[in-house]
């Protein structure tokens, strides 16, 4: 198993390597210089922005299932083998029209499961060893169900997008804000200054968070209704049902990856929160 610091390790070094490409990018593109004679130069700073907000996010959907691999400790499982966990996979992306993903196991004693990967045809679906251990097996058919959803509903695809679109749009209007604002000669309004520009990404970012987790509620009670409609529906509110149960109150528990699972809370909380509360996800399987 990995140790921590060889993780941090990979995960810095995979920036780094990130933060080349993209400025390479730009230099090609001769998009780094976006203050023209006259002020900002609008194209130029469109294309600064899109580059930085979307390839970041690009590359990391790209490299998902290898950083996953490495930084979580994934063991592959042998696609051909008898392994009850590789099986239901099998039929589930069978019943589903999609490739048959990788499927790992890595140890934690957290309930989690995750999907991610670039594609439909290049996905990978990992399980905690807390969960095969904690649960039975229709719960753990409704979480796998509840994974292929996300994958037959190409949502790490689409929240890349949302989240590299986001990043840009917080880029973009950070900069013509802060030159709008700016006073005094040249120097101090080339782009605003770099505080204030800082400060206003910071406040536009926290907004696009806002959007950001919206759209993860919404696509979690997607991936419920098509776990339901893959392995049942009553297997998805037993999954539920059983994370309800193993973590009460769940305000003092931390993240589960996949579900990220956290109590009712009101106000901001609620706003910033990832995925619903569980007592809400199980409404909405019953309503259907």
């Amino acid at each position: 198993m990995m140790t921590w610091f060889k993780r941090v390790s990979l995960f810095l070094l995979v920036n780094i390597l990130v933060m080349a490409t993209i400025s390479i990018v730009l230099s090609m593109l001769g998009a780094g210089r976006y203050m023209g004679p006259y002020g900002l130069d609008y194209g130029s700073l469109a294309v600064f922005c899109l580059v930085w907000g979307m390839a970041g996010s690009l590359i990391s959907l790209g490299l998902s299932r290898v950083m996953a691999k490495w930084t979580m400790g994934v063991r592959l499982l042998d696609p051909n083998g008898n392994d009850p966990l590789v099986a239901s996979v099998r039929e589930l992306a069978a019943r589903a029209g999609l490739p048959m993903p990788e499927v790992g196991v890595y140890d934690s004693p957290e309930l989690n499961a995750f999907a991610t990967g670039p594609s439909r045809s290049r996905a990978l679906v990992a399980v905690s060893t807390g969960l095969l251990e904690s649960m039975d097996r229709d719960e753990l058919e409704g979480v796998l169900a509840h994974e292929l959803a996300h994958i037959a509903n190409g949502d790490m695809v689409t929240m890349t997008l949302l989240q590299g679109v986001i990043n840009a749009f917080v880029m973009f209007l950070a900069r013509v804000i802060a030159f709008a604002m700016a006073r005094g000669d040249r120097d101090e309004r080339r782009g605003g200054s770099y505080m204030t520009v800082w400060l206003l990404e910071m406040a536009l970012g926290f907004l696009g968070m806002l959007v950001i987790a919206a759209f993860s509620r919404w696509r979690e009670f997607r991936a419920d209704a098509g776990s339901a409609r893959l392995g049942g529906r009553e297997k998805m509110i037993a999954a539920l049902r059983a994370l309800q149960a193993r973590y009460a109150p769940v305000e003092e528990q931390p993240a589960y990856a996949a579900f990220k699972i956290a109590g009712r809370t009101g106000g901001l909380m609620a706003l910033l929160s990832t995925h619903p509360p569980l007592e809400d996800r199980i409404a909405a399987l019953r309503a259907s």
